[in-house]
């Protein structure tokens, strides 16, 4: 067993706690009272639900922490260095089709630095998780992203629409949490969206930088309208090329 800071081992247990009723309703799915947030983007009791939990349990022990999450926006407590950056559950549509690709996601920024992150997919039971200069890891096991280096033998993922890219083969999950994920873990080789927020990508940035992956600098204060590029150092060249125009 890896050793893990006190933080991160709170982030668990209460992504773990959460878990339970995400799982409960996603069984019931057809029964959930939705209403339309966006054009694309939907919240549902079990979103909000997910949230409440999340911030009582991070709220236990660290009770002057700040937050930021999607549905409640900044909650500023006595801690401003200290902020728990939540999204209750990224892939909301998969959840609301019932398809069983989500994940809730939990991030620790310290003076505005991401120093511990978790991207947890309940049905699949795979714990992604990453601190600092500790590297990442699934369910214990060390990540290393891909070391492929040929562009036509790379899998990329975006969620941005109408737009084509010849030279990389892509895959969008409905699932950005995961897609970074991924990419930390070899199943991708990378990543990139424009006009993202920070929720979305907190936990995920960590786990590709621990996992010996690189990620364009963005500006960290800003919270959404983020262009991220993500991928494995290898690729890494040979895919900014090809987005040079996105």
């Amino acid at each position: 067993m890896i050793s893990i800071s006190s933080n991160l081992n709170i982030m668990i247990k209460a992504a773990e706690k959460a878990s339970k009723s995400v799982i409960r309703d996603f069984g019931e799915v057809e029964k959930l009272q939705v209403s339309k947030k966006g054009p694309r983007d939907f919240v549902t009791k079990t979103d909000k639900n997910v949230e409440k939990i999340l911030i009582e349990e991070l709220s236990k022990i660290k009770k002057n922490y700040s937050f930021l999450s999607e549905e409640v926006g900044k909650i500023e407590n006595k801690d401003k260095d200290n902020v728990w950056i939540i999204d209750p559950i990224d892939g909301t549509t998969n959840f609301l089709h019932g398809i069983p690709h989500f994940a809730i996601c939990i991030a620790h920024e310290f003076k505005k630095e991401i120093v511990s992150g978790l991207v947890y997919d309940p049905i699949k039971d795979e714990m992604f998780y990453a601190e600092k200069n500790k590297g990442a890891y699934l369910n214990n096991q060390r990540l290393r992203v891909s070391n492929k280096n040929m562009v036509d033998e790379c899998l990329f993922s975006s969620n941005h629409e109408g737009v084509k890219f010849s030279n990389l083969n892509m895959r969008y999950s409905g699932c950005t949490a995961l897609d970074l994920a991924y990419v930390a873990s070899g199943r991708l080789d990378g990543f990139f969206q424009n006009k993202i927020n920070i929720w979305d990508i907190a936990a995920g940035v960590l786990l590709i930088k621990e996992a010996g992956g690189i990620v364009n600098d963005f500006q960290k204060f800003n919270t959404n309208n983020i262009d991220i590029r993500a991928s494995s150092g290898a690729i890494n060249d040979k895919m900014l090329e090809n987005l040079k125009n996105f």
